[in-house]
This record gives C-alpha cells, structure tokens and sequence, in this order.
C-alpha cells in the first residue's frame, strides 16, 4: 500500500473534516444550492472510494477500473450540479480543495521525510488534476444537455398552433427558422389539422427577422406537407424588405398564398371558406357570422 493510501485510510476524519472546512469557507459555496450535510455525505463518500481505489496500487490512470467508482461518483455530482445552476468553478474547486486538505496531513506526518513527503505530495497532486479535468468534462456534458433539453423547450413554446375559427388555424412563427425548428413547426402543424380537421393553416412570419433562400425552402416544405393534409396554407407577414429579398433571391411563391398581415390573412380564409364577418351597428364591436 503506498503512503498516500495509508495516510488517507489512517487520517481519514481529519482530512475529511479538513476538506469540509475549505469547502464551507470558499466564498463561492452555494449555500441555497446544496446544503451542508449534503456536502459532507458527498464528500465523504468521494473519500472513502479513493481511499478504496488508492489501496490497490494505482496512482495514475483514473480510467481503470479501480477508480471506477470514483469517476461514477464525480460524474453523478457533475451533472447535478451542472443542472442546480452551478458554475464551472464552483464545481472544479470542490475536487482541487481535497488537495490542501491532504498536503496539510502529508506535510504533518511525513516532515521528517522530505523526499517521501515531495514524491508524494506530486503524485497526489497529478492524480487531483486528473480527477479535476474528468469533473470538468462531465459537468461541460451536463449542461450541453441542460442547453440542448432548454432549447427543445423554447422551440416548443414558441410555435404554438392557435385556432382562431372553426376550420382555421394559425401559428405565429418568432425568431430563426431552422432546420430543426422547420420539422417541430410542422409536426405542430400537421398533428393539430388532424386534432381539428382544419383546412387552412396561417403561418405568420412577421416575428421572423429575415427571409434568406433556406428560411424560404423551409417554408415552402411546410406549405407542402400542409397540403399534403388536405389543408390550404396561407403566409402572412411579408414585409416589404423580405417581398423584395424574395424577389431578389428569385424564389417562386407564386402557387402560395401570401398576405402582408395576420388580420388579412384571416380575412382571406374567411373568404375561401365562405364566411362573412359583420358589425351588428354601428356602436357595437361584436360580430355576426353569416353563413
């Protein structure tokens, strides 16, 4: 057993009392993230496993199957604190603190030893930092999923699909039209003409920024699969700028039905589905539909 092993095993509740202490007096403990006795279970559970792994000889590859433990362990408090909201700092510090609390003991019971104490404060200290960047990746992994399941989410809530009148629906489209996106605004879309038996589909782009030649072919691959449904699709939004960067892109629109507002595009489906809409008097904002 080497000396490291045998100064964690021997001194174990003054290192993991010490390595608490550097945690709790860290300026960038979150407190309203993780309690205290929820450190400590961590911690000393983390301590227990690399005592167990260090007893078996291994002091370098982290990837072997002595250290399994550890790494699984550090992989689970990564990504849980990556999705509490913790800072890659705050997560990589909770590693490098065991290093102080372990040299302090090192230092204290091998002073007399001075070549010892150096071999095994640097070897140590290499398996700290190596421990330390595996922390490191799999919080990075954790919150790219956090990102990645947010986006999922935005792009949920923003294409919502509205129906505004019996056999008309209308989704309001803000921001970039992707890729990605396309296929979400379209499953959206179909499945609710399928919910509704809907026959015409608004799509309002006067949310979305710009028009280039993909953002058109994403459109026009809604307007297909709409009709593939059974449906008619009208676009609504088109602003001056984007009819002239239509025009100047030379895209054809020419078999769709485009309107330059939402209230005209509605106006256009009543029209098609052969509804009127009118003011009982003069005095009075509701209406009267005729059939």
């Amino acid at each position: 057993m080497n000396q490291s092993a045998q100064l964690l095993k021997k001194k174990k509740k003054t290192i993991l009392e010490n390595w608490i202490k550097n945690q709790l007096t860290e300026e960038s403990l979150r407190e309203d993230l993780i309690s205290n006795d929820e450190l400590r279970r961590q911690s000393e559970e983390l301590l227990d496993k690399l005592t167990s792994a260090l007893e078996k000889g291994n002091t370098e590859d982290i990837y072997n199957s002595d250290f399994e433990q550890v790494t699984d362990i550090l992989s689970d408090i990564s990504v849980t604190r990556a999705r509490q909201g913790f800072s890659p700092r705050e997560v990589t510090l909770y590693v490098l603190s065991l290093k102080q609390a372990v040299t302090d003991v090192m230092e204290k019971e091998l002073r007399d030893k001075p070549e010892v104490l150096y071999k095994e404060i640097l070897q140590f200290n290499k398996l700290i930092d190596s421990l330390s960047i595996h922390t490191f990746e799999t919080y990075l992994r954790g919150r790219e999923e956090v990102i990645l399941r947010q986006t999922d989410e935005i792009n949920e809530i923003s294409t919502p699909v509205i129906r505004v009148w019996d056999g008309i629906l209308a989704l309001p489209i803000i921001g970039t039209l992707d890729s990605s996106r396309t296929q979400i605004v379209m499953e959206n879309l179909l499945q609710e003409i399928v919910n509704t038996g809907s026959n015409i589909a608004i799509l309002d782009i006067s949310g979305v920024p710009a028009v280039d030649s993909l953002v058109a072919q994403h459109l026009i691959k809604t307007v297909s699969a709409t009709r593939l449904m059974g449906a008619e699709c009208i676009i609504s939004g088109i602003r001056a700028e984007i009819a002239q960067t239509i025009v100047h892109l030379g895209i054809d629109l020419s078999n769709i039905k485009t309107k330059a507002s939402l209230s005209s595009a509605l106006q256009l489906a009543f029209s098609m589905l052969a509804l009127e809409v009118k003011k009982k008097n003069a005095n009075s904002f509701s209406g009267k539909v005729i059939r």
